[in-house]
């Protein structure tokens, strides 16, 4: 189980990340749009006053359950360990143990 403040710090940003979602998508594109590179840097500059937690690349993907970080399998949103966990106990339907 990951720590507390851990999870906490990434429901956080991810909150930062839907509030200034918008503002950044037209920042972006007015800079894409523009010709004069005064304006470009006064626009890079507005971009660089919003909140670092606020850019979606600093979210990580964590497992639902645990908070895990690391063995994200993306198609579940579990970790490994308790995808296998869940898998044995057969609470995921279409999921079976392959041997070979």
């Amino acid at each position: 189980m990951a720590k507390k403040s851990l999870i906490a710090r990434q429901k956080k940003r991810e909150k930062l990340v839907d509030k200034y979602k918008i503002k950044r998508q037209n920042l972006k594109i007015k800079i894409k749009e523009e010709k004069f590179l005064d304006e470009k840097i006064n626009l890079y500059n507005k971009l660089q006053k919003l909140p670092r937690n606020s850019s979606a690349t600093r979210l990580n993907n964590r497992c639902l359950i645990t908070g895990r970080p690391k063995g994200y399998y993306r198609n579940f949103g579990l970790s490994r360990h308790v995808l296998r966990e869940m898998a044995h106990n057969c609470l995921l339907p279409g999921l079976s143990k392959s041997s070979w």
